[in-house]
C-alpha cells in the first residue's frame, strides 16, 4: 500500500433511511454523521477517519464491523430483536501478527441489519489456555 492509501468509506444498501439510521445507531453507538435527503445519503463514522455511506441506490455490500467482544454484543443485539445469522464462533487463532495479534483468537458472528444486509461482526481475544 503506498503512502496516503487506505480506506475511506464503504457503501452499503438501504432501502428506508429511517429505519437503516436507528439500527446503526444502536449497533454502532454513534449518531449519523450528516444526512442528505434528497439524494438518500446517510453517514456514520466507523473510526479511523472511515465513513459508513447508508444509501438507497449502492448495492450492497459486506460488512465486517470490529466490536469489542463478539458474544457479549450479539447478545445485546438479540435482545433488541436483531436477526443473528451465525452464532459467535472463533474462526482463527493467531500465532503471529499477520493477521491479527498473536496469541489471541479471532471470534465472528454475522446479523441482519434493519435492510437485511448480511452483516460480519469480529473481536480480538486472548486464546484461552487449554
Amino acid at each position: 500500500m503506498t503512502a496516503g492509501t487506505g480506506l475511506a468509506q464503504v457503501a452499503q444498501y438501504a432501502q428506508d433511511l429511517d429505519r437503516a439510521a436507528a439500527f446503526y445507531e444502536r449497533l454502532l453507538g454513534a449518531p449519523p454523521l450528516a444526512r442528505f435527503d434528497p439524494p438518500g445519503l446517510l453517514f456514520f463514522p466507523l473510526g479511523d477517519g472511515t465513513r459508513l455511506l447508508l444509501e438507497e441506490g449502492a448495492s450492497s455490500a459486506m460488512l465486517y464491523l470490529r466490536v469489542d467482544d463478539v458474544p457479549t454484543r450479539i447478545e445485546e443485539l438479540r435482545a433488541d430483536g436483531v436477526v443473528v445469522e451465525a452464532e459467535p464462533h472463533i474462526i482463527f487463532s493467531h500465532t503471529d501478527d499477520t493477521l491479527g495479534p498473536a496469541g489471541h483468537d479471532e471470534w465472528m458472528a454475522f446479523i441482519r441489519d434493519s435492510e437485511d444486509n448480511l452483516v460480519g461482526l469480529v473481536s480480538h481475544a486472548p486464546r484461552a489456555d487449554s
